[in-house]
């Protein structure tokens, strides 16, 4: 069952696509679903999704500039506040079970799929409105929301990623998800009205449809990292 996370993230999700579902359904996706993942290429894909995590903040950051309301700027700053003191918390704790630490985690080197897919989304924000920088953040927020509560559902999730997966199917994030959604359709009627009528339809959807591809782009690199 697809979640419910506002209608502007429906019709985005489904322009991606085949795209949306190599994102959500990729080999990485599932073996952490059932516990194949080697953990090499779990801990290689955590250290850059730390780095990642870094940009991202700063583009909900960006985000709080956009906004036009005081609620958008509520909920972006809560992301900002979610993404730097709670998910990142994650990774550190995970890799510090390995004998890695936060300051080698905020020193490591971008990986080129890293590099493509932080700064386009800060160039969609840069360049663009409010609009642009949420088609290009969506796909994470929503996607991992969607992954996390599938495989919490599977018979699978018993894996030693089972820590990863209830992260994302936990009820405070399935929140922002939902919260997210309501400010992305809310932000939609504020500026253009119906999307579907809109001439901004066509490039806001091709913004999160890029934004899913780089997605699959991230889980390769760290099944590559194995």
């Amino acid at each position: 069952m697809v979640p419910d996370y506002g209608k502007t993230f429906a019709l985005w999700r489904a322009g991606a696509g085949d795209a949306w579902r190599d994102y959500t359904h990729h080999a990485f996706v599932e073996g952490l679903g059932d516990g194949t993942l080697p953990r090499a290429a779990f801990l290689h894909y955590l250290i850059q999704d730390y780095v990642f995590l870094i940009h991202f903040a700063r583009a909900w950051s960006l985000a709080v500039v956009k906004s036009e309301t005081l609620e958008e700027m509520r909920i972006c700053a809560g992301t900002v506040d979610a993404l730097v003191n709670h998910e990142m918390s994650l990774h550190v704790t995970t890799c510090a079970t390995e004998g890695i630490d936060e300051a080698t985690l905020f020193a490591a080197s971008e990986a080129v799929e890293n590099l493509a897919y932080t700064r386009y989304v800060m160039d969609a924000g840069v360049q663009g409105d409010f609009l642009d920088l949420m088609a290009a953040l969506a796909p994470c927020v929503m996607g991992y929301g969607e992954i996390g509560l599938r495989l919490a559902g599977s018979k699978a999730r018993d894996t030693p990623y089972a820590a990863w997966i209830a992260t994302y199917a936990d009820p405070g994030y399935q929140a922002v998800c939902a919260n997210v959604g309501a400010m992305i359709d809310n932000a939609v009627a504020r500026r253009i009205g119906d999307l579907s009528q809109s001439p901004r339809a066509e490039t806001l959807r091709g913004r999160f449809g890029k934004a899913t591809k780089l997605e699959v782009g991230f889980w390769q690199m760290g099944l590559n990292g194995a």
